[in-house]
């Protein structure tokens, strides 16, 4: 079995090496950072043998991470031979406070100390939760990122943002705090299924719908998961929310507009949770259409931008089945959106393609308008 592991991926290693998706970037702030490229080249080995040499060690997987990614780095990296492994249950269902109760009492068990590390390996979920449960244990244990999908490599894992669920409303208990390091190695990416492709892709649109209408132009006709596996393309992605987060770490003013899409957008993900899970880039996608519908209904967005956005992204994602009955209540889950202020729904909204504006005033009727347009598309 090792073998045969070691020969797959020393075949997807060759293959990507001469795709020149292996050339090592990096990217620093005072608190965090991140490497690009082959984790078997970057700092991660020196860090483990010599800043955490005497540290126990916890990866954290979920049920996909450790069937596709675990072992990969396991027998990489004789120092996590001795590691202690924690399987989450994989989906955004399960990154709820039950969970994250069950692994703060493993790690007592375990007697992790401030001193220790965690490595969390996996998507969106697991670095969200991850983070969450390493900030808050004895006030902060080192962790580090290793993002195993698109949405994780270019958006999930960075900006220090850490948190769960509660109940239909996303993220609503969360902190700040920011990895020691990110690796991003595009190897995992041999790992994901195609929707996986089209999560992360979704937020590579925004990050160009939001900062650089040339980047989005030469974003928006990608066709297949196959022609993201490109380290440039994730490079870029990644280079917009750092810098984003680098300019506004708190979220006080500027950060903001990374949340385009994502007020309609966690509505919908919260109120599908319940019926027919749709996954986060998907519901950001739609979202990213329900604003933009918004913005061109305020006069915000020219009704030429708005249909290019609408165009590219009903290509790429399904709209599902929104009964009549459904528009009030998803409207509704837009009222605890962290954004708000003073009892006022607060959106992002593209002004235009490239542009984007943070604390836009958004009634509830119109997103009740902006989510029956959406209907329409559903096939």
């Amino acid at each position: 079995m090792l073998f045969f592991y070691i020969l797959i991926y020393a075949k997807l290693y060759l293959f990507l090496y001469k795709t020149n998706l292996f050339l090592m970037k990096l990217l620093s702030s005072q608190n965090y950072t991140i490497e690009l490229g082959s984790i078997l080249d970057s700092s991660f080995q020196d860090l483990l043998n010599n800043h955490y040499s005497g540290a126990k060690k916890i990866i954290i997987v979920d049920e996909n991470t450790h069937d596709n990614c675990l072992e990969f780095l396991l027998t990489s990296f004789d120092t996590l031979k001795e590691a202690e492994v924690m399987l989450l249950p994989a989906g955004e269902e399960n990154k709820v406070m039950e969970v994250c109760f069950q692994v703060w009492e493993a790690l007592t068990e375990y007697q992790i100390g401030r001193n220790d590390l965690i490595i969390n390996l996996g998507g969106g979920v697991v670095t969200d939760m991850g983070g969450f449960i390493a900030s808050l244990f004895k006030r902060g244990v080192d962790f580090i990122h290793i993002p195993t999908s698109l949405v994780g490599m270019v958006d999930a894992s960075i900006g220090g943002k850490n948190g769960v669920d509660l109940g239909s409303y996303k993220n609503q208990l969360g902190v700040f705090s920011h990895p020691k390091f990110i690796f991003i190695d595009p190897l995992f990416l041999a790992t994901l299924p195609a929707e996986e492709w089209m999560n992360g892709y979704a937020e590579m649109l925004k990050h160009t719908l939001i900062s650089d209408r040339n980047k989005y132009n030469n974003l928006k006709h990608i066709s297949s998961g196959l022609d993201l596996k490109n380290l440039e393309l994730i490079a870029d992605s990644v280079h917009i929310k750092f810098d984003i987060v680098e300019a506004d770490p708190l979220e006080i003013g500027l950060r903001k507009i990374l949340n385009f899409g994502h007020t309609i957008g966690h509505a919908l993900e919260g109120f599908f949770l319940e019926i027919e899970a749709i996954s986060h880039g998907h519901a950001v996608a739609l979202g990213m259409i329900a604003e933009s519908y918004i913005a061109m209904q305020q006069g915000k967005l020219s009704k030429e931008d708005y249909f290019d956005i609408e165009l590219t992204l009903l290509e790429k994602f399904s709209v599902p089945k929104l009964e009549d009955n459904y528009f009030q209540e998803i409207a509704e889950l837009t009222r605890n959106d962290k954004k708000n202020r003073d009892s006022k729904i607060l959106c992002s909204l593209v002004t235009e393609i490239g542009t984007c504006e943070f604390n836009c005033e958004v009634t509830l009727e119109e997103i009740i308008e902006s989510l029956k347009y959406l209907s329409r598309f559903h096939k």
